[in-house]
């Protein structure tokens, strides 16, 4: 669902700035800032408007004064145990911001946090609270489903666009989705996909006939583990039991022994690092499930998650995308990432997030209104019906379109296997055992 556009006097073409790349410091968790870089670029000016006639819009205008600075937001999760998840997409963020030159026509870049505690209830106070920002121009995030169930409406009310690079509960997206989705899409896969890839490898690379599942009570987990369940039936499998822990549940053994009266081959447990890593620490001492064959999905596909697990980490499964079909220059996202900040990527989706930042930059420049000046007037239902026209972007992660409930992904989705090699400290791992369609 898209808002009206603004008169098409309006709409401008604009290229991405090209510019050389220099250090920004690194946001820290809760609404801290980012500066953007000093590099000189080369812009393609937008549209100049007389001084004191601004555009208008049905969700509001954002000025931006001459030498202020073009304000972009985060939320996501970047404090407990899942803080991994959201920092390696911040990561992706600054290098898109950096790689951008620093700019939007003229303007640094602001870059703020906002954490939202991968709850519903932190989502809720993240979106009122980033809502309630007039010099916000738009966002990248959530991180954890949850938290963009608790935030979106306040986020879509204020007229905000966000753009979620992980975020992947098939709802969000769905043609039943409720008005106040209209503020949301994403460039991450959705789990109808992530799912079935999970069901074809178990049913078809594994030969397994029986499973059983397990969720954490979230919307993320949830879903997912069902589209897993009804896929791998629709193959000819038989699901078991299909049971549930609570977030920050520690002993998962009542659970795991229900489960092993079912006498599952499998057990699909798709929710987050803390829990994971107990499920998983757990799960062999269960008489009934010593060999049980098990698998996570895109939550635990950290190294924080095999520290929590332990040494009974190697063998555990992870689905994800597939990194070997990103673009060519999805490798120099990763040296830029070690280059600036010590370390390989913490998780999956900093270049999920590198492309959102990307659509985002692009977008503004589309829209913005320029006044004699140099101030920036920057309409937000312009921004967001520019966002979904996305059509062909050229991503890092593929070639991004956008359809109309804000589904923007090209996923190719694959399956990973922990081993000794990163039980022993070594992240993340080298190459996926199998492919989606291969």
């Amino acid at each position: 669902m898209k808002s009206t556009r603004i008169l098409a006097t309006f709409l401008v073409g604009a290229a991405l700035v090209v510019g050389a790349c220099s250090s920004a410091a690194s946001p820290s968790p809760g609404a801290s800032e980012a500066p953007a870089t000093e590099a000189p670029a080369t812009e393609a000016p937008a549209t100049e408007a007389p001084v004191g006639t601004p555009p208008t819009d049905p969700l509001g205008v954002v000025t931006v004064a001459p030498g202020e600075p073009v304000h972009i937001g985060q939320w996501g999760v970047f404090t407990g145990a899942n803080a991994s998840l959201g920092q390696d997409s911040n990561e992706g963020i600054q290098i898109a911001i950096e790689d951008h030159g620093g700019k939007i026509l003229g303007h640094d870049v602001r870059l703020t946090t906002e954490d939202a505690l991968c709850s519903p209830e932190g989502g809720a106070t993240a979106g009122a609270k980033l809502a309630a920002d007039s010099t916000l121009v738009g966002l990248i995030g959530s991180t954890c489903s949850d938290e963009t169930v608790g935030g979106i409406k306040a986020i879509t009310d204020a007229g905000l666009t966000t753009i979620s690079p992980s975020n992947t509960r098939p709802a969000l997206t769905d043609a039943a989705r409720g008005p106040e989705y209209a503020g949301f899409m994403r460039t991450a896969h959705n789990d109808l996909v992530q799912g079935k890839a999970a069901a074809e490898f178990v049913y078809n690379e594994l030969g397994l006939r029986k499973a059983a599942t397990i969720h954490d009570g979230s919307s993320y987990a949830q879903a997912l583990q069902q589209v897993f369940a009804d896929e791998f039936t629709k193959l000819g499998g038989t699901i078991t039991k299909q049971e549930a822990v609570s977030t920050g549940q520690t002993d998962m053994k009542p659970v795991l022994t229900a489960i092993a009266a079912t006498s599952p081959e499998f057990i699909y447990y798709p929710y987050f690092v803390a829990e994971g890593g107990y499920t998983t620490a757990q799960i062999k001492e269960v008489p009934g499930l010593e060999n049980v064959k098990t698998m996570g999905a895109d939550g635990q596909f950290t190294a924080d998650f095999v520290k929590a697990a332990g040494a009974a980490a190697a063998g555990h499964y992870l689905s994800s995308p597939d990194f070997t079909a990103f673009g060519a220059k999805y490798q120099d996202l990763v040296a830029k990432i070690q280059s600036k900040f010590g370390h390989a990527p913490l998780s999956i989706y900093h270049a999920h997030a590198y492309d959102g930042a990307s659509m985002l930059m692009a977008a503004i420049e589309k829209v913005a209104v320029q006044g004699a000046d140099g101030t920036l007037y920057i309409p937000k239902g312009a921004l967001r019906d520019a966002l979904f026209a996305t059509k062909d972007f050229q991503g890092l992660t593929g070639t991004l379109t956008c359809t109309p409930t804000g589904d923007c992904g090209a996923p190719v989705m694959a399956v990973y296997q922990i081993t000794d090699r990163e039980t022993g400290g070594q992240w993340p791992p080298e190459a996926p055992i199998w492919r989606q369609g291969q």
